[in-house]
């Protein structure tokens, strides 16, 4: 356990433990910071609410403008129900990394690295820091907004989401200079052990297995009788990965159950619906799905040999194929959400009307404010 000043170039990805550990994803350092937060249990009633602007009130406990703030991850504080936004503030030509943490009565502070104690895991296999994006690959001209991906380093991608699971602490990213899809694992408290296995997946829409595209989002469910990752990718497909596979130096072929199509997925959060444990995906293309876990036992794992060669576009009558869940109703964009407790989200939502960025608390069973919807239930009686 380190005393010292926690040196975090980067706040991205965050999860607790079932605890109270907060860990944080540092993309620049190749690192996993684990903060162990001191926290008083919740005693309050959770209930819907709302505050607006929510990136307006970060830019002001930041001293930036509000386009000077990136938001970068979400986590709710198991005990305290806290919330803690991991966010970038770029100005002055320089970027910081802070963590702001939201207290029941709505106040906002910053994460004072300074004053807790960490543990600090270092990632091997990192990426090295000049290799960025190739441009051009893609058909067609090469616009401006996609040129700028040449400037962006393939470093980014080393942690793109973590999930704490029975002791352990599971990062998903891409390692190694040639950039593999990969998964890590490392027991927590730390102690410089961690395995790190390459992922590879048939990825129905393009037609290819892939092998340096991450996991964007995932979440371990007890499956068929074992723990098993559930983990999507961008342009959607949702894969199983048994956690026994999981070894140091495994070439793992992750099982294929469903695609979505185009989109990049944000967040998978388990919850419980009358009494059954659900998924909630969230996608930055398409409505959030509700996915049964008890239907994914027995999925059938899919390859290359189960369709007709070629792309598949998001009209192509086979798609979404698989285990795709019930799509539902969620008013606005929600761009991040955790699980708040038993039977509320918390939503970091783009307003569909305002386009103001706001943080919602929201029952599980109908996650919406319906403020934008006028139906026949808003008319005047007679």
């Amino acid at each position: 356990m380190n005393t010292e000043t926690a040196d975090v170039k980067f706040a991205g990805a965050l999860t607790f433990s079932d605890e109270g550990t907060l860990f944080v994803g540092d993309n620049h350092n190749g690192a996993i910071y684990a903060f162990e937060i001191p926290a008083d249990e919740f005693s309050g009633q959770t209930g819907p609410r709302s505050i607006r602007n929510i990136d307006a009130k970060i830019a002001e406990v930041l001293g930036v403008r509000v386009g000077a703030v990136e938001i970068n991850g979400l986590a709710v504080h198991p005990v305290s129900k806290e919330i803690y936004i991991s966010v970038t503030r770029v100005e002055n030509f320089a970027s910081q990394p802070a963590i702001v943490k939201i207290s029941g009565d709505h106040r906002f502070s910053l994460l004072d690295f300074s004053s807790l104690t960490f543990h600090k895991q270092p990632l091997t296999e990192f990426p090295d820091s000049e290799t960025t994006f190739e441009v051009g690959k893609r058909p067609g001209p090469v616009f401006p907004r996609d040129a700028a991906k040449g400037a962006v380093s393939i470093r980014s991608l080393a942690i793109m989401d973590m999930e704490y699971y029975d002791g352990e602490l599971f990062v998903a990213g891409v390692a190694y200079d040639n950039f593999r899809s990969s998964l890590r694992r490392m027991p927590y408290p730390f102690d410089s052990t961690q395995h790190v296995a390459a992922v590879e997946m048939y990825h129905i829409a393009h037609d290819q297995y892939e092998t340096r595209a991450p996991i964007r989002a995932m979440s371990v469910q007890q499956i068929d009788g074992r723990p098993q990752l559930v983990a999507a990718y961008t342009c959607s497909p949702h894969v199983l990965i048994p956690l026994d596979e999981l070894t140091d130096g495994a070439k793992i072929s992750a099982r294929t159950i469903m695609d979505m199509g185009n989109g990049q997925p944000l967040d998978i959060v388990p919850f419980q619906m009358d009494d059954q444990p659900m998924l909630f995906v969230t996608n930055n293309s398409r409505s959030p799905l509700v996915i049964p876990v008890a239907e994914l036992s027995g999925a059938n794992a899919v390859t290359h040999e189960d369709f007709e060669r070629g792309g598949k576009s998001d009209m192509h009558p086979l798609m979404p194929f698989g285990v795709t869940g019930k799509t539902i109703m969620f008013e606005g964009a929600p761009l991040r959400i955790a699980l708040f407790d038993d039977d509320f989200f918390v939503s970091l939502t783009r307003d569909a009307n305002s386009g103001d960025l706001n943080l919602d608390i929201n029952p599980t069973s109908f996650p919406n404010r319906v403020h934008n919807l006028l139906s026949e239930m808003d008319f005047p009686t007679d």
